[in-house]
């Protein structure tokens, strides 16, 4: 088989898997969003004039927002082929001039407080897209609508309960059933498109204009339900690394968007002829027979719907730890040829909790829509500011065309948020609190880390003096290497401190190993490994790697062993510090960070397993540490 051969079968199996994850979420939103217009605009007339301004509406969202915003300019600000809010944020911090202290910390938030917002979009999505499938059974049978609650929540703890498989087997498992979805979809509107045709004229923007000079109120309220066929963007965005621009660019031009235009065109001409059919447009457009297997094929394609979210998070979540922003958390990478497909026990769970909660507290599609599009509007617009200080720093564009762009988009994105805001009180809260909770805990370990660094260097000795010390005064040696793990450089790690202090030997050879993270997603291998020789066997090992990167010390040493320290995994002896965090005395808000922090930092992950190391030839060496 020719390379090219390899590229392109590799190219069609890339295809079928973001076709499984990426797209899920988008392309459901034809079971909800045109019954959700009309219903957000509450009194709207469901005639021609209302259901060619919606379509209209809907039809440049989607060519505005997802194919123009997200496919041409969004997918472009790709990280070293990593995506997602985090991901741009990191280029747009790293673009900034160190002096601009405050504008690099300003972005940063921003950044941080719309990936937090993610988490709210990750918990609703698989709610409302299963919740609106199952709930087709109420149209062919009423008497099963007390069985829709609990047959949701039992399909959304199977779905979760599949991550561990991980992205590439579920994109495998889902891709062909969503071919599938997106085929049925697009017979279903065409066939209503056949029959009224003129409804077609959509396309034109003059409708979604006159609609909304003649029914400005009515347009307002609709636009925060038109949004729904749009969700999934950011997650497009997110899942970018599991499989690359071009696998999801080609896979939207080609099906997807398509599919989505031909079912809600054809919903549009259902309404048009039978405004009736407002009550469930996507299942009336399916004959009497074929409804039960729709619905099916419906509630399957939603599983897959949530996927995308479920993806991102884990991707996002690795990104924060990384990025020292989360503690650290046992990752699994579940793929051997895509670095970025993880799977985070603990996250998929904690998503799982708090989704089955959200299908019982709300109880219906309806009740969830007034929930969607506040926190997936206003990461919109924050990917949309974020980008422009990439298009200005990054990409070198002239300040016309990049003001030009964001007011563009910027128009779009706060059109869309000043629709939603209204949706707080009917449960737009939720997923708002949720971003700020997700935005304490990230804030409170960064600052929990640097108040306990400081803490942790008040003691420190400076390695030079110790080995100027070690000189004068030479130790007892045994035969060995012993490796210290320390997250300052330049210092002595507390452990061999104490090790010194109490035993009073130390290892013929001593390696002092920092692991850093850069903003890059990955770190090429000959860039991997710095390492500096202060003679008395004592050798300083930075380990950079990507945030997107687990790293694995014993490996990294072994491949760059050097003359001077001929290095061997299964000889060498692991120190590690153990700090226990104790929270300050008293009761003021600040002690009450401590304790959060504190809590924090006693559940992180062990550094055993997150750096690699061997269990059975590990020491850890405990500090207690007062904040």
């Amino acid at each position: 088989m020719s390379e090219d051969d390899r590229g392109s079968k590799y190219l069609l199996i890339t295809s079928v898997g973001a076709l499984g994850v990426v797209f899920g979420d988008i392309g459901t939103s034809p079971l909800y969003a045109f019954r959700e217009s009309f219903q957000a605009a509450e009194g709207l007339a469901v005639n021609q004039e209302s259901v060619l301004g919606i379509l209209s509406l809907m039809f440049w969202s989607l060519i505005l927002v997802v194919t123009i915003k997200y496919l041409i300019f969004v997918l472009r600000a790709d990280n070293h082929g990593e995506g997602g809010i985090l991901a741009l944020t990191a280029l747009a911090v790293e673009e900034l001039d160190r002096s601009t202290r405050r504008r690099r910390g300003a972005l940063l938030m921003v950044g941080l407080f719309g990936t937090a917002l993610l988490y709210g979009d990750g918990v609703i999505t698989p709610a409302i897209s299963v919740l609106s499938a199952v709930e087709g059974l109420e149209v062919i049978a009423p008497d099963l609508q007390p069985y829709v609650v609990p047959l949701a929540a039992l399909i959304i703890v199977a779905l979760f309960s599949i991550q561990r498989q991980g992205t590439s087997r579920v994109g495998a498992l889902f891709g062909p059933v969503m071919i599938v979805w997106f085929s049925t979809i697009s017979l279903l509107g065409v066939v209503e498109i056949i029959n009224h045709p003129r409804v077609l004229v959509a396309v034109s923007p003059t409708h979604a204009l006159t609609f909304i000079g003649d029914n400005p109120r009515f347009a307002f309220l609709a636009l925060g339900a038109v949004f729904l066929v749009v969700t999934g963007s950011e997650a497009l965005y997110a899942d970018m690394g599991h499989f690359g621009r071009r696998p999801i660019r080609l896979v939207w031009v080609s099906l997807v968007l398509p599919a989505l235009l031909l079912n809600y065109f054809g919903q549009g001409a259902l309404l048009v002829s039978n405004p009736a059919a407002i009550s469930n447009p996507f299942y009336s457009l399916a004959p009497g027979w074929a409804r039960v297997p729709l619905i099916v094929l419906a509630t399957t394609a939603t599983v897959i719907a949530s996927q995308a979210l479920i993806s991102g998070a884990f991707s996002l979540t690795q990104q924060a730890i990384q990025l020292g922003y989360l503690p650290r958390m046992n990752v699994d990478h579940t793929s051997p040829r895509e670095i970025g497909q993880v799977y985070l026990g603990s996250i998929n769970y904690l998503l799982m909790i708090t989704c089955v909660g959200v299908v019982f507290a709300f109880g219906s599609s309806s009740a969830l829509a007034g929930a969607y599009g506040v926190a997936v509007t206003t990461t919109m617009v924050i990917t949309s500011a974020l980008l422009y200080v990439v298009m200005r720093r990054r990409w070198g564009w002239t300040a016309a065309t990049a003001v030009t762009l964001t007011v563009v988009f910027l128009a779009v994105d706060l059109t869309f948020f000043s629709a939603n805001i209204i949706k707080i009180p009917d449960g737009g809260w939720f997923p708002l609190a949720l971003g700020f909770a997700v935005l304490a805990l990230m804030t409170t370990w960064k600052a929990g880390r640097r108040r306990l660094t400081r803490q942790l260097r008040a003691g420190e000795l400076p390695t030079e003096r110790l080995i100027g010390s070690i000189a004068k005064h030479p130790q007892r040696r045994v035969p060995g290497t012993a490796v210290y793990l320390y997250s300052e450089l330049g210092y002595t790690p507390p452990p061999l401190l104490t090790n010194l202090r109490h035993n009073e030997v130390l290892h013929e050879t001593i390696l002092l190993v920092t692991v850093q993270w850069t903003t890059s997603p990955r770190v090429p291998r000959a860039r991997r490994v710095t390492v500096h020789d202060f003679g008395e066997g004592f050798h300083q090992v930075l380990l950079q790697y990507g945030f997107i990167e687990t790293p694995d010390v014993p490996r990294a040493l072994a491949d760059f062993a050097t003359a001077d320290f001929g290095f061997d995994p299964d000889d060498a002896v692991y120190v590690v510090g153990k700090e226990t965090v104790l929270p300050g005395p008293g009761k003021s808000p600040m002690s009450l960070v401590d304790r959060l922090f504190a809590l924090m930092h006693r559940n992180a992950a062990s550094p055993v397993r997150f750096f690699g190391l061997p269990p059975e030839r590990v020491i850890e060496v405990g500090t207690q540490v007062q904040l």
